[in-house]
């Protein structure tokens, strides 16, 4: 039988079964790597700590510090100082703050073709442009892996995305993802993997695309993923490793669940509008609006070759005036290579704010823009108030479309204000030596005889991770906050530079819960004996940050009622003992109203005999019936009072 790329990768990974299930059906496969990230990684670790093992049992783990990077007090640098004590007790290679971004760093020095990536951040799927099956999950998912437990999903659709034809100069990899989220939307991928092919993929290189399989965690898919062909073979002898390249592709005949067609040399500049990355739109319907802010980098656009496109373009000119411009390169190794070739001095001379290689202001972590200002970023997401700035316009756009905009304080088509873009930009990157590696901010880990040597430093405000309540069998609450469609887990739990060095003291944390939707559910929550949420479709997009499940848990609520969830959210629901209801008919979402008291009974026998859901209202009597589309294990984890529970009851 002919199988997918993504079917052969699962099919050598899984623990379970001898062959692949039907679409939908739990699968386990095992987890070649991990990776986490400080904002993640604290909570992450703690709850590896709690298995008892005493190292590691993937082929390779690490911890890589780029979010929490801004030490405003003592919380972010603790924080770094127990990762790092953590990852050497445990055999973790560690990656210092000032390294570069976990997707970046990763794909330059640790990704394999073939192999199976767990991350805890939802893009982890960056891998996929080396050939992997990278996915993002929850923290404790992640925990459980490094401890050598498989990682169960639901056994994706592929969605094959054919691609023909070529770039036209001016359009880029980013201008691709837009078009695939323009047709899907950021709920069109959930349960599917999309799977690239066709004559088009070999003109990208793999940072172009890497910035596809990034930006497809916004499709709410489990991953993206290219074939491993010549051009990774190119890759990763630039990055001074090509002992780990490995050719892979789909078998000849290979059948697809649905196939996407792009022909590349029609695709157009694109942008996301505000506020979400599949508000898509011709660059040149809104050229000439006036821009205040450029912010170039993220994990999704900020490799060296997105860097030379800025340098050929802003080449003896000068940001103009009333636009700040900044640049975060995507890794130390990045930066480095920019100043070797010459991309960094064209940076600096145009007027470029040069940041951290950090996440930076792609998680409101500094740089964000004016009261009401319009900012066009080069990231993956553009939620409201996700910059730092309720009321900035925050707009999703190519490099090139990026650096244009910041010499002419307007936006504009790449295509039509810069010529000889490619013979530019080709002439910086023929500077880049053949083969380099900068490993001077990696910890690689430690023999295990020394490592067990190791103390673990833990600050104040490192606190344990709570654990989840019993499930009952009744519960009798009120429904606390109604929330509307496409709920972000920024909007459960936001980011930036106020909360995220919260992210290992989950009592403090969790008085920002759901604080964008409603400033008073903390107070709420924390006079109520217990609650439900109750939200519309794709609640908890976005972010695999499973505070988002963690806090709520901890002010207990005990399910949430939905038209839809995102993947990851739904399972870091289950993973802290929260019930994810999913409405039977979305209709019964209008009946229900904020303060409602809902009686549920039945909820063990429901799980244990995978029946339907059903809630009374106590007012009048009205029945909510909820879909039961939990697989066998998770309702067992949920019978347990969450993963950890299970976990020491021997659960796998």
């Amino acid at each position: 039988m002919a199988l997918t790329l993504t079917e052969k990768i699962l099919s050598a990974h899984l623990v379970e079964h001898a062959t692949l299930p039907n679409r939908g059906d739990d699968i386990a496969i095992r987890i070649d790597q991990t990776l986490t990230q400080d904002a993640t990684g604290t909570m992450a670790y703690l709850q590896f700590e709690t298995i008892g093992i005493d190292r590691v049992k993937t082929e390779l783990s690490v911890s890589y510090i780029d979010h929490n990077t801004l030490q405003e007090d003592y919380k972010n640098m603790d924080d770094h100082r127990y990762l790092q004590s953590l990852a050497n007790r445990y055999g973790l290679w560690f990656s210092r703050a000032g390294n570069g971004i976990c997707h970046q760093v990763h794909l330059e020095r640790f990704g394999k073709p073939g192999k199976t990536l767990l991350g805890s951040d939802s893009h982890t799927p960056t891998g996929g442009g080396i050939g992997m099956i990278a996915i993002g999950a929850g923290g404790l998912d992640v925990a459980v892996a490094m401890g050598g437990g498989a990682f169960h999903l639901a056994m994706p659709k592929v969605k094959g995305v054919l691609l023909t034809g070529e770039l036209k100069e001016g359009v880029s990899a980013k201008d691709i993802i837009l078009e695939v989220l323009r047709r899907e939307t950021v709920k069109g991928g959930v349960g599917c993997v999309y799977e690239y092919f066709g004559p088009g993929v070999q003109s990208l290189s793999v940072p172009q695309r890497a910035t596809i399989t990034n930006m497809g965690a916004e499709l709410g898919a489990t991953c993206s993923i290219f074939p491993s062909d010549s051009n990774t073979r190119a890759f990763l002898e630039a990055m001074g490793r090509p002992e780990d390249f490995t050719a892979l592709e789909a078998d000849e005949g290979a059948s697809y669940d649905a196939v996407i067609e792009i022909n590349l040399s029609k695709l157009t500049p694109m942008a996301a509008q505000p506020h979400s990355p599949d508000s898509v739109i011709e660059i040149s319907k809104i050229a000439g609006k006036k821009v205040t802010q450029v912010a170039i980098g993220s994990c999704t656009n900020s490799s060296l070759n997105d860097l030379a496109a800025v340098a050929a373009i802003v080449k003896d000119k000068h940001i103009a005036e009333g636009v700040e411009a900044g640049i975060s390169p995507g890794s130390r190794q990045t930066l480095l290579l920019a100043e070797k070739t010459g991309v960094l001095g064209e940076l600096i001379r145009a007027g470029f704010r040069i940041l951290e290689s950090a996440c930076g202001p792609c998680i409101g972590m500094g740089f964000a823009p004016n009261s009401a200002g319009v900012s066009l970023r080069t990231f993956n997401r553009n939620f409201k108030g996700r910059s730092g700035t309720p009321d900035a316009e925050v707009y999703l756009v190519s490099p090139e479309t990026a650096a244009i905009a910041a010499i002419t304080g307007v936006i504009s088509d790449p295509r039509h204000t810069a010529s000889d873009l490619n013979a530019r930009k080709a002439e910086y990157l023929r500077n880049q030596t053949a083969s380099f590696r900068d490993d001077g901010m990696l910890i690689a880990p430690l023999p295990e005889a020394e490592a067990q040597k190791i103390e673990i430093l833990r600050g104040p405000n490192i606190k344990p991770c709570p654990a989840s309540p019993e499930l009952p069998d009744t519960l009798e609450l009120p429904v606390l906050l109604k929330a509307g469609d496409n709920v972000s887990t920024d909007d459960i739990m936001p980011a930036g530079a106020k909360v995220l060095p919260l992210r290992s003291n989950i009592p403090e944390i969790s008085k920002f819960t759901f604080e964008r939707l409603d400033p008073t559910f903390f107070a709420r929550a924390s006079a109520a004996a217990g609650c439900f949420v109750l939200g519309g479709e794709n609640y908890g997009q976005g972010s695999s940050r499973e505070h988002a499940a963690l806090a709520p848990m901890y002010l207990g609520v005990r399910a949430v009622i939905v038209k839809s969830f995102a993947r990851i959210h739904k399972a870091n629901l289950i993973n802290y003992g929260i019930i994810p209801l999913v409405l039977d008919d979305a209709s019964a979402y209008d009946a229900l109203l904020q303060n409602d008291v809902l009686e549920f009974t039945g909820i063990r026998n429901s799980l244990e005999r995978g029946l339907p859901f059903v809630l009374v209202r106590k007012s009048d009597g009205h029945t909510v019936k909820a879909k039961n589309d939990l697989d066998e294990r998770s309702r067992k984890i949920l019978l347990a009072g969450g993963l950890a529970a299970w976990t020491r009851q021997g659960g796998q």
